[in-house]
């Protein structure tokens, strides 16, 4: 990475970021929960009761026929698996975790085009110029939502410098993580979920957006002049909820029934970061936002394309989140090593490489 930077490969100025879901050298039919630990243990309890009583059962003619003994073979395995069993339950509540795989522990679910399997996130920040690899990590959370803040600082970090527009799709568009990266003065260009699907969330005429909202009051006024007042503001969803004062209002009015159909009457959600949010989805927009977001593909997905299809890579070989680490960070090289080559041929790339050498000798 040092050597892209060093041979001005790598600008900085604009990075894009994405994740990609890897498999984990594992199964995900060894994926415990703790409701599947109980089930088993349960099991378990009741074959090992069946065998003790076919122990007792067992005549003294049978003896030497070897029951007893695979009998008692088949306790002691059982006896095994129940220790087994027991310490993945234990290891579920101690980390307060939804779910384990006993063959790679740190590896988590994830959702592909074959379905579910047990693997990782693994996230890639390009750089606009020539589309390298800045940075890389792999992750064990299902979704890209809480990543983007930290890729870009992990990304500015290896760069030495502030960037200064990052680009994603909207998987990365949790409002309050989008937030820090914009307060450190970073231009941010991500679409929101309904910018991403193409069409508004109600009808075009009753869109949020025909609602005006009044900060001083605290309300929003609807486009026939009703008044929908802050109901309560949910925690866990993190947003406010507004709702019209009177429902009579939303039943009598002539638009019923196109603007809602809810006899409570209408209601609004508004993001604790709403004004971030309209930001964002006016920049995505934009005539500048759209030329930088039409690089994206290009530039942050041709690197998963070339690990995936070119490297062959269907899963990770190594186990355990700081194996997969280590594995990523020699794809990401991988990548690079062979985009250089593109870029400045093999006869220059071995000249700079050359260069670099005797200047870094110099220095030491």
């Amino acid at each position: 990475m040092r050597l892209c930077i060093d041979l001005d490969l790598i600008e900085g100025n604009t990075l894009f970021i994405d994740g990609s879901k890897i498999r984990a050298n594992a199964s995900i039919n060894q994926t415990w929960t703790g409701q599947r630990c109980e089930k088993a243990l349960k099991r378990i309890d009741k074959r090992i009761e069946e065998i003790l009583k076919e122990c007792e059962q067992t005549d003294e003619k049978e003896k030497g026929k070897g029951t007893l003994i695979k009998l008692a073979e088949e306790l002691r395995d059982k006896d095994v698996l129940k220790k087994r069993v027991k310490a993945i339950l234990e290891e579920i509540k101690e980390q307060d975790k939804d779910h384990i795989n006993s063959t790679d522990g740190d590896c988590i679910k994830v959702k592909g085009r074959q379905g579910i399997h047990a693997g990782y996130n693994a996230q890639i920040v390009a750089d606009e110029k020539n589309g390298l690899i800045v940075n890389s990590e792999v992750v064990n959370t299902s979704n890209d939502m809480k990543q983007f803040t930290r890729q870009v600082a992990k990304a500015n970090e290896v760069i030495g410098k502030r960037c200064e527009v990052a680009c994603a799709d909207a998987g990365y568009s949790d409002t309050d993580d989008l937030k820090e990266t914009i307060e450190q003065g970073i231009q941010v260009i991500v679409p929101s979920q309904r910018q991403a699907l193409h069409q508004p969330c109600e009808e075009e005429q009753f869109r949020k957006e025909e609602f005006r909202y009044d900060e001083q009051s605290n309300q929003y006024i609807c486009p026939e002049g009703k008044e929908l007042r802050c109901s309560h503001y949910s925690r866990v969803k993190g947003h406010y909820l507004y709702r019209i004062k009177e429902p009579s209002n939303c039943i009598d009015c002539k638009h019923f029934g196109r603007c809602t159909n809810n006899k409570r009457g209408r209601a609004i959600i508004r993001l604790r970061n709403e004004e971030t949010k309209e930001q964002l989805e006016a920049l995505y927009v934009s005539h500048e936002g759209q030329v930088v977001y039409k690089k994206r593909k290009e530039k942050v997905e041709l690197p998963f394309g070339h690990i995936k299809r070119n490297l062959g890579v269907g899963a990770f070989l190594l186990r355990g989140i700081q194996g997969v680490n280590a594995e990523m960070a020699l794809l990401s090289t991988c990548f690079n090593i062979s985009r250089m080559i593109t870029i400045v041929g093999m006869s220059k790339l071995m000249a700079k490489l050359y260069d670099h050498s005797i200047k870094v000798k110099i220095k030491l």
